[in-house]
């Protein structure tokens, strides 16, 4: 395995005075924040980290999820669910998953294990499906062979709708709890004529969906007396890559991809309406106003933090504290653009800090801990460029 040590971060605190944001370039909207911090927050002190590449010749890796007997299930874009040995050791594909959708940004994405998993050997996967009239966000889930080599009593508890006719912005990231529920994150197509759709409760565009492990709308659901589809959570979303459960109060976090600028981090409330595309803190990739020209209007949630320009993110996590001194609850984002790790300090619900970490190793789609709190990245590149690298203290 190569080994590299990186300098972990692109700026360094000021020696004096008041302290710095992260380097990042120059905004592309001019756009004041709602509150203090809620973008370019203080540069973090530096830290240092060695990288070592685990796993090499991946297509696209996309999602991983821990095995509680140790190794890892990755999935690849194109199709493929793979078993990682804690030792780096690849598997054959694992047998009877459904046909992805692999155009442009579909394929097989995310995936996760359930809480109960000794016992009920089930796995949970979202996924680009084909459907009569176009394409859309799945999730599923299956049931794993003793030997890891076959998915059994597969079945879909979630498929998107209506389907969309391009094959963008998909989401999707899954959640299986220990109550039973599922959360799934979407997107909304990205197309002009379809992304409206995000705003609307009788789709599933552009959405926080809360399911129950058969598929079924959770009790509680804000919209499940109302004129809409009853599993969804939260609207007003674009494309949501980004997921995980804050480990204090529980609560779901989610990051999403901005267009040029304004990527988000939110605490998605019951029912809040997070404002794409109406509002931005970005604008068109063409240099136009999104929506009605503003950052905010009455009626949507402000994000906690933004970003601009923009990080493209991926995955997230929350960091355990565990082998990196001072990360306990920080949270941790893989950057697709300009590439590498995004290091968020929180102080309650606001951002006190940023620190940017190993750019060098490119487009970061995912992000997992090991037990001793080290890092596993996900680099998403083609075969045989895909990788799994681990992040340790230096």
């Amino acid at each position: 395995m190569k080994q590299v040590i990186a300098a972990a971060a692109l700026t360094l605190l000021p020696l004096g005075g008041a302290a710095q944001d992260v380097a990042q370039g120059e905004p592309n909207a001019d756009f004041a924040p709602a509150f203090e911090n809620q973008t370019r927050a203080p540069a973090l002190s530096p830290t240092a980290v060695s990288t070592e590449v685990l796993v090499d010749g991946l297509s696209h890796p996309w999602g991983i999820a821990t095995l509680p007997e140790g190794g890892w299930l990755v999935t690849e874009r194109p199709g493929r669910m793979r078993v990682i040995t804690p030792e780096g050791r690849m598997s054959v594909p694992v047998e009877d998953l459904p046909e992805v959708d692999d155009r442009r940004q579909g394929g097989l994405l995310d995936v996760a294990i359930s809480p109960d998993f000794a016992a009920d050997r089930t796995v949970f996967w979202t996924y680009a499906k084909l459907v009569p009239g176009g394409t859309v966000t799945a999730a599923a889930r299956g049931v794993i062979s003793d030997d890891f080599t076959r998915m059994t009593e597969v079945r879909d508890i979630f498929v998107q709708e209506p389907p969309s006719r391009h094959p963008m912005h998909y989401g999707s990231r899954i959640l299986p709890q220990a109550d039973g529920t599922v959360w799934i994150t979407t997107g909304e197509h990205s197309a002009a004529e379809e992304r409206d759709r995000a705003q609307e409760i009788g789709t599933t565009y552009g959405k926080v969906i809360r399911v129950t492990r058969d598929g079924d709308p959770v009790p509680g659901n804000p919209f499940i007396d109302e004129d809409g589809i009853d599993t969804i959570w939260s609207l007003g979303h674009r494309n949501m890559q980004g997921a995980a459960i804050h480990p204090g109060d529980g609560a779901l976090w989610t990051i999403e991809h901005g267009p040029r600028g304004g990527d988000e981090l939110n605490r998605p409330v019951a029912g809040g309406n997070y404002g794409w595309p109406v509002v931005s803190y970005g604008i068109e990739y063409r240099g136009s106003e999104v929506g009605e020209g503003r950052a905010r209007a009455p009626g949507f949630e402000e994000p906690v933090y933004y970003w601009d320009p923009v990080i493209a993110p991926g995955g997230m996590i929350f960091h355990s504290g565990t082998g990196f001194d001072g990360w306990q609850g920080d949270i941790l984002i893989g950057s697709l653009n300009p590439g590498g790790l995004v290091r968020l300090k929180l102080d309650g619900d606001r951002v006190a800090g940023e620190e940017r970490l190993v750019p060098e190793l490119g487009r970061v789609r995912d992000v997992e801990e090991m037990a001793d709190g080290s890092l596993l990245l996900l680099i998403d590149a083609p075969e045989p460029f895909g990788e799994i690298v681990r992040v340790t203290p230096r």
